[in-house]
């Protein structure tokens, strides 16, 4: 572990929206030590508690660390509360149960605990100061202050693979997030989303960045927000994962490191964002160009050294593939990558589960049309550009695409497999243009990964996403133990709760697969973990 960690005095942390531990388990190799979590779904909580906390509930060992904000359950029913709709449990009203509410929990109890419910209804508890609540998570329970709180609020609404609703009552996590932040006060907070938080919303015919509103949050609660765009890639994760990027600092952190910090790119950076926030503290009119975010494939230097540096570890020819990640998984003759032991070591040392232990891995059943369409995916991955778009084109209907016969004689060069399931090889145009009417769909998001590259961010969904290899009759979507290898999990992470789910449940249901692609990757955590760590020493 590196020097400017094992210097560190003691660093801890409180996790919002925890999800089932990505970033938790990144932080804790950084040197951070966990305070408290909070999470909404009762399904990634059991996730979080089996493996941060290491809570087993076959046992009944340490579930006393799983306490709930509001549920429509007693205690008694906790099967019960692990199943139920979090939406619905969440009000703190008096038909609900809370383990939190009037219930004076001591700071022992408290301590290395996941509180599962609604933030909001956190903040209200905090706001009401209920049974001295505040002033002693403030207090770090007992260790003086609190150094970090980070997390990832749900960012469906953000997305460019969602339905971008400026509406969305998820918009307003980020900003119960600050309100959290401002309240406990502690050194650094640290929030993740996705990219598209940084693409606008047209209201009104108006231009609104989320982002931007983000940083004014902050700036409002008294924080120096640092925005960056980085990408999970470069610190060794197997896939192409650009993230939004905010660490706030408190005031007093900030002017610690005014004066110790060299003359470099990232104390400009702050010293602009400080003249943001004294902006938006007046109540001056602080709008879009008042403060920049940070990309880190167009603004190098304030990556390339300093604190900033953990988020570049990797360039561009040393990106880890996809086939490094989890080729040794589709057979048992084949041996770890490089890639493989490192997050197995890497993220050992700090709980006592079996090092090789292999879990989550059980293949699903892809029909025989699913089949083609998956092979068709690994085919357009070998065409050239044009052919491969005006095919993209054709199967997702968009307006004016159609077949030619140049397309259909590149797309004859490969085997396909037919609707029924059989493999077809050399087959004739016609043959070949029946099948790709059939395969149409309005999916837009479905692809095949690529051996020798990252992969492309992992999504929630599995039929989205198919697997490399091409023999016969392999077609099929990803394992989610493949999936949690591409985010760097290590083998030994157990994901919990049901695999997948679908129809009304998928408005409130986060299994295994959604789990896994809503995760921070334990890389990155590790490397975000890293930077705040070299911030804090730094005021020492």
């Amino acid at each position: 572990m590196e020097d400017y960690i094992l210097d560190a005095l003691y660093m801890n942390h409180i996790e919002l929206f925890a999800g089932c531990g990505g970033l938790s388990l990144g932080l804790e190799t950084a040197g951070f030590d966990l305070i408290m979590a909070n999470e909404l779904s009762p399904m990634a909580s059991d996730t979080f508690a089996r493996n941060i906390l290491n809570v087993n509930l076959a046992e009944q060992s340490n579930i006393d660390k799983i306490l709930w904000i509001s549920s429509r359950y007693q205690r008694e029913d906790i099967q019960k509360r692990f199943r139920e709709n979090p939406i619905v449990a969440a009000g703190l009203t008096e038909e609900h149960h809370s383990d939190l509410k009037n219930n004076h929990l001591s700071d022992e109890q408290l301590d290395r605990s996941l509180l599962v419910g609604s933030i909001a209804d956190l903040n209200k508890l905090l706001v009401d100061d209920n049974a001295g609540l505040l002033a002693r998570l403030k207090n770090g329970l007992g260790r003086g202050g609190i150094d970090l709180i980070s997390g990832g609020p749900p960012c469906q609404s953000f997305s460019m693979a969602g339905l971008r609703d400026h509406l969305n009552q998820r918009n307003a996590l980020p900003w119960e997030f600050a309100k959290f932040v401002g309240m406990l006060q502690p050194k650094i907070a640290l929030l993740e989303n996705v990219s598209g938080i940084l693409r606008a919303f047209d209201i009104d015919g108006v231009k609104r960045f989320a982002w931007h509103e983000v940083a004014k949050a902050f700036a409002n609660v008294g924080y120096i927000p640092l925005c960056l765009h980085i990408n999970a890639k470069y610190v060794g994760a197997a896939q192409n994962r650009p993230r939004f990027i905010l660490i706030a600092l408190r005031i007093d952190i900030y002017t610690q490191l005014e004066d110790r910090m060299p003359d470099e790119p990232l104390l400009k950076a702050l010293q602009s964002a400080k003249i943001f926030v004294d902006r938006v503290q007046r109540g001056d009119d602080a709008e879009v160009g008042t403060i920049k975010y940070f990309d880190i494939e167009k603004d190098h230097a304030i990556f390339s050294s300093g604190p900033l540096a953990p988020l570049l570890t990797h360039n561009k020819g040393q990106l880890v593939s996809v086939e490094e990640a989890i080729d040794d998984l589709r057979s048992t003759d084949l041996g770890h990558s490089s890639y493989v032991e490192n997050i197995n070591q890497l993220f050992c040392n700090f709980h006592s589960f079996e090092l090789n232990k292999l879990t989550n891995h059980e293949f699903r059943a892809n029909g025989p049309k699913v089949r083609a369409r998956f092979r068709l995916n690994q085919v357009l991955n070998k065409l050239d550009a044009i052919n491969a778009r005006k095919l993209k084109n054709y199967i997702k209907y968009v307006d004016g695409a159609q077949l030619d016969r140049f397309l259909l004689k590149e797309v004859a060069k490969y085997w396909l497999v037919d609707i029924d399931g059989t493999i077809l090889k050399k087959g004739t145009q016609k043959q070949i243009a029946s099948l790709l009417e059939a395969l149409r769909t309005r999916k837009h998001s479905q692809r095949a990964l690529k051996a020798n590259r990252p992969a492309p961010a992992v999504l929630g969904c599995p039929d989205d996403t198919s697997h490399y290899y091409e023999s016969e009759n392999t077609q099929r979507t990803l394992t989610v133990r493949e999936l949690a290898r591409i985010q760097s999990f290590p083998d030994w992470y157990e994901f919990k709760s049901k695999v997948t789910t679908g129809g009304q449940n998928r408005k409130f249901e986060v299994p295994q697969y959604t789990q896994v692609g809503n995760a921070v990757p334990p890389l990155l955590g590790r490397a975000l973990g890293r930077v705040c760590a070299k911030l804090l020493n730094t005021c020492e």
